[in-house]
């Protein structure tokens, strides 16, 4: 039988031993960002002169999984056969059977492919974990921390798309949104983007579009509330959703943009909009 301080020793050792792992993880918990003059972001758990600290979350648990395929700008396949959905985001669509590519799909899912094409990558959750069509929705990390959610909003690849509960990131998103638009980087730079008045909605406004309107009344159903700009377009916003916006008063005879998919029933027009991001004040 072991002496009793043979036994301490032992324990000792796997004391410091614990310790000294926990220390190292709490260390890679931040990552630094920096940013050279042209404006490339990059990534290190080094710390470097400039570079902004970035704290992981130790209470957000993140699964780790290997990237098989890259099908477009904001949707990947894992290995294990299942697709993911980045949360957050939308590229521009790529051309396929189903649909017309988009300006700057093709851009978005080259840059995607040669960041996580092969490799292994880390997947975290926000409130739904799947859509209706089977997909993880995620928000997806590299090893060295980087948010590629992000960076493809930083780099003007895609733009934000907040569907609420998901909301985890809100504001760092749409602070990497605005920064790509004052730069004019990716898709902020085409003219296939550049917004357009409502009142020729119904010329090209296939995908993802912007508008410039005046809302001039409000109307509210049970299910909807709806800033109406003339008889035959409108913008509704879920009254589950309405916590999330400012008053929509506020928005009346105002210049304002529009962000979002045009639905069309007979010869009406409206956009729903989820997330107050996609009204923008002009």
């Amino acid at each position: 039988m072991p002496s009793l301080e043979l036994i301490m020793k032992i324990f000792s050792r796997l004391l410091i031993t614990f310790i000294c792992l926990n220390l190292t993880a709490c260390s890679a918990n931040t990552i630094y960002r920096s940013q050279d003059a042209r404006g490339s972001v990059t990534y290190s758990d080094i710390p470097t002169p400039g570079a902004k600290p970035i704290r992981l979350s130790t209470s957000t648990q993140r699964s780790s999984h290997q990237v098989a395929k890259v099908l477009d700008g904001d949707t990947l396949v894992l290995k294990t056969g299942e697709r993911v959905r980045l949360l957050g985001v939308n590229a521009p669509e790529i051309q396929s059977r189903h649909r017309d590519g988009e300006p700057g799909g093709m851009a978005a899912k080259a840059w995607l492919q040669h960041k996580i094409g092969g490799r292994r990558v880390h997947l975290e959750y926000d409130q739904e974990k799947q859509d209706r069509y089977n997909r993880l929705l995620a928000h997806l990390y590299l090893p060295n921390g980087e948010h590629v959610n992000l960076t493809l909003l930083e780099k003007g690849l895609a733009v934000v798309n907040l569907l609420p509960p998901n909301l985890r990131h809100a504001d760092a998103m749409i602070r990497a949104q605005q920064r790509a638009e004052k730069q004019q980087l990716g898709i902020w730079s085409l003219s296939d983007y550049t917004p357009r008045p409502l009142a020729k909605i119904s010329q090209k406004s296939r995908g993802w579009q912007r508008f410039l309107g005046t809302a001039t009344s409000l109307k509210r159903t049970k299910r909807y509330s709806r800033l109406i700009f003339n008889d035959k377009i409108d913008i509704r916003i879920d009254n589950n959703h309405l916590s999330l916006f400012p008053p929509l008063e506020t928005y009346l005879h105002k210049p304002l943009e529009v962000r979002g998919w045009v639905s069309r029933r007979n010869d009406h027009y409206s956009i729903q909009i989820h997330h107050p991001s996609a009204l923008v004040l002009r």
